[in-house]
């Protein structure tokens, strides 16, 4: 049986960084290695790095059915030798009992691929896949799993530039109408890393007769698309609540600043995948009793280097 003959087999990629990520255009380097319990006749062993996305959800269709959408992305599939068959002869190379070990090379193709996800209705994956072929034998694979990301330039002014939104409106009792109720919310600007503090910066006015809570979000979607995108299914979690100090009624001018962590595991924006997008918003309301909340909604991204909340000096 194969599974006696080779054992202990590893793939060992060699890390490019501390965060041990890859990204487009990077030479990954590293060696596979395995047992050998017997001589052991090999016709090559053959490696295949690729990268592809996939999303996959389903809905009730009446009368216990479902009706089931996906959709697939293929980004690159790149094949090479890390051991060649001979070419004149198509004779194998025969290997001793023992420990074996072979280096290996490849270089991940320049373009704009999106960041590795998971998640419960789709995935981005990047594979590098070992497979040994033997005289008579099924080959066998192997696989380790790439920690691709995207590098973002946060030298961007849209990026590090300070973002705000306005909202108001009117509480009705019967037949009175009190006073407005105001906000202007502020960032200092759009893109941050997973584990960073954003300072939400909030002004406040409550000319009405009740009292007013601020109540402060971070909003994590996620929506998959089928490939014509006729089809689409939206998740939405809250990875951060904040609630402020209350504002009294007939209060004006409240500023207040709010500080608001990113969770370090929060998983970075993808907008550049046709059928798996992941966004961030900061959403900041105001609530009222038997009133619906007034609310002001902040895109962010999220991403492997913050932004400068200062322009970059050439610019």
């Amino acid at each position: 049986m194969f599974q006696q003959t080779f054992k202990d087999f590893i793939i060992n990629i060699n890390p490019l960084n501390e965060r041990n990520t890859v990204s487009s255009g990077d030479l990954v380097t590293g060696h596979i290695s395995f047992e050998l319990s017997k001589e052991t006749k090999i016709t090559s062993i053959t490696m295949t790095l690729k990268g592809n996305a996939n999303v996959h959800w389903s809905r009730s269709a009446g009368k216990g059915k479902r009706r089931h959408y996906s959709a697939r992305l293929d980004f690159f599939k790149l094949k090479s030798a890390i051991l060649q068959e001979n070419s004149i002869s198509g004779a194998g190379t025969r290997l001793q009992p023992g420990r074996h070990m072979f280096p290996f090379t490849c270089q991940l193709p320049e373009g704009d691929f999106p960041t590795s996800f998971k998640a419960v209705h789709g995935r981005i994956n990047y594979i590098l896949t070992v497979s040994i072929h033997r005289p008579w034998h099924l080959s066998k694979d192997y696989a380790a799993e790439l920690n691709f990301v995207n590098h973002i330039d946060t030298n961007q002014p849209v990026l590090w530039a300070p973002l705000s939104g306005s909202n108001t409106t009117t509480l009705c009792c019967l037949c009175c109408a009190s006073g407005p109720i105001t906000m202007t919310v502020s960032t200092e600007k759009k893109a941050f890393t997973p584990g960073e503090t954003v300072k939400i910066i909030c002004d406040f006015s409550n000319s009405s007769s009740r009292v007013v809570t601020p109540k402060i979000k971070l909003k994590h979607k996620q929506v998959c698309y089928t490939q014509s995108r006729a089809n689409q299914i939206i998740y939405m979690k809250d990875l951060v609540n904040v609630t402020g100090d209350l504002i009294s009624p007939f209060t004006c001018d409240v500023h207040s600043e709010i500080m608001v962590t990113i969770p370090s595991s929060a998983p970075f924006s993808i907008s550049n995948c046709s059928i798996l997008e992941v966004e961030y918003f900061i959403m900041v309301s105001l609530s009222a009793s038997f009133s619906s909340d007034l609310t002001v909604l902040i895109p962010i991204i999220l991403c492997d280097t913050s932004a400068n909340t200062e322009p970059p000096p050439y610019l």
